[in-house]
């Protein structure tokens, strides 16, 4: 798909700023969806217009003209996914959708059925964990050099918001995608407690994990008024039964579609070294 017009769901977040740069890159014209458009801060060359997948009168004038979709599913509840994809599916011929398991009604398996059954041309991105939730752990850092949490042997293959990034241009833009459901990992698999030590050793600072029952966790994250509530135990339980399973295994995903190896943590750390300082 040549000189396409792409429109980003979500484009002011952590994966959509990634996603508009490398998109404009390649000369591919972008419309970026945001709440709040005078907020947005994106390049002047980007058109920005207001949209709320929450309300889905918003969504027509977003969709008109566009050639591909880039979807990441923000709230909290699947009730609405199935009629904006149905809005999606008669205006675009392409949709790449990146899943996540914040969604306690919508498993990913029906995500992926659904996108994949909406009768254009489809990718599914399932990443692992985000390398950017290890800024929860931000203000501790701050404030001292003990990080203390839950599950802090849970194992993870932490994956940079770039490479995501630069797999959705791939599959937003180019030919050889339709149908897949691309598991996407980082190149290591890290311990939540492995992560902390990663994290001092960029910083230059002895940083440790100090573990705490699973309710002590609960209650920190309660009070934690950037924290969502309705997704402490969400959180938490996700990790009590990943720590059950077996390890996440590594995928050479990433690196077969745009060609290079993903960023590793440490990549990640020093990315993003000012939220922690």
């Amino acid at each position: 798909m040549t000189n396409t017009k792409i429109l980003v769901f979500a484009a002011t977040g952590n994966i959509g700023r990634h996603l508009v740069t490398f998109l404009r890159e390649t000369g591919h014209a972008v419309r970026a969806v945001t709440r709040d458009p005078g907020a947005a801060r994106l390049p002047a060359d980007v058109e920005i217009v207001p949209g709320d997948l929450a309300d889905l009168a918003t969504l027509d004038a977003c969709l008109a003209g566009i050639d591909a979709v880039f979807l990441l599913w923000p709230l909290r509840a699947g009730e609405r996914f199935p009629a904006v994809l149905d809005l999606i599916a008669a205006r675009a011929r392409r949709i790449v959708f990146l899943g996540t398991g914040g969604v306690p009604d919508l498993p990913f398996e029906e995500q992926d059925r659904l996108v994949h059954d909406c009768d254009i041309e489809s990718t599914v991105l399932r990443p692992s964990t985000f390398a950017v939730n290890t800024l929860w752990w931000a203000d501790q850092i701050r404030a001292g050099d003990v990080v203390r949490g839950a599950y802090g042997a849970l194992p993870m293959s932490l994956i940079h918001e770039a490479d995501m990034a630069a797999v959705a241009a791939r599959a937003l833009t180019g030919p050889g995608h339709d149908g897949a459901t691309y598991a996407l990992t980082g190149p290591e698999v890290l311990t939540q407690a492995e992560q902390v030590r990663v994290i001092g050793e960029v910083l230059g600072r002895p940083l440790r994990w100090a573990e705490l029952s699973r309710d002590q966790a609960r209650q920190r994250l309660l009070a934690d008024e950037t924290f969502p509530d309705s997704f402490v135990d969400v959180l938490l339980d996700g990790y009590a039964a990943m720590l059950a399973g077996p390890p996440p295994a590594l995928t050479s995903t990433v690196e077969e579609v745009i060609g290079v190896p993903p960023r590793s943590l440490r990549q990640w750390v020093a990315d993003h070294i000012d939220d922690f300082r």
